[in-house]
């Protein structure tokens, strides 16, 4: 009989420093001897990864808030289906780069009052939650900074300024009071290192007993 599997997602603001965190954490599982599926959203499917170029490129105002919630949700129901369920079946450790959460806040919260909405789609269509979320609290001007400083196609959610951002960290910071069982958030103010060994210190103790190895 195959295990069962672990889903961590990470979340956190735009340049929090959260993709770092789970490349990171995929090396040191891979070299522990884990199998690990690094993922992402929107992405992480062909499919899912079409829409994503759909909803991250672009003017800001290119969609509402509803269409992104449509287009996201049908993205991660794709993503659940073809990369997530089949690794969490096989065993393997799912790691993803945002999940739900990410939804409830960009546009369940910040771009709208669409909480309820966002969890009645999310409650028919997806019906699934990490075992775990690890949430890289940041300054939101810093973290923007950042993410601007990459300079890549996909800016379209940077582009709404701090503003959003700071919206953001609260609403994260909120999510994490009312999944105090799933989310734990990580200071991430500090050297990438430092957030490593408290990121998988919180992993590890998630893992299976006897899959530390």
């Amino acid at each position: 009989m195959t295990p069962a599997g672990l889903f961590v997602s990470f979340e956190g603001i735009d340049g929090s420093g959260k993709s770092t965190q789970a490349r990171r954490l995929a090396e040191v599982l891979r070299a522990m001897g884990h199998e690990v599926v690094l993922t992402r959203e929107p992405g992480g499917s062909p499919g899912a990864e079409e829409i994503r170029a759909l909803v991250l490129q672009g003017d800001p105002d290119r969609w509402s808030a509803e269409t992104e919630l449509l287009l996201f949700t049908a993205a991660r129901r794709d993503h659940l289906e073809r990369t997530i369920r089949p690794a969490l079946a096989a065993g393997k450790i799912v790691l993803c780069d945002r999940f739900a959460d990410s939804t409830r806040m960009y546009q369940g919260l910040s771009r709208g009052d669409l909480r309820a909405s966002v969890d009645a789609l999310h409650a028919l269509v997806i019906g699934q939650e990490p075992d775990l979320t690890l949430l890289i609290d940041m300054d939101p001007a810093a973290a923007l900074s950042r993410a601007k400083a990459r300079a890549t196609v996909e800016e379209r959610f940077e582009d709404f300024g701090q503003d959003l951002q700071d919206r953001m960290r609260a609403g994260f910071l909120a999510l994490a009071q009312e999944f105090p069982d799933r989310i734990r958030v990580i200071d991430g103010t500090r050297d990438e290192t430092a957030v490593a060994a408290d990121v998988m210190a919180t992993v590890s103790a998630a893992l299976p007993v006897g899959a530390i190895t």
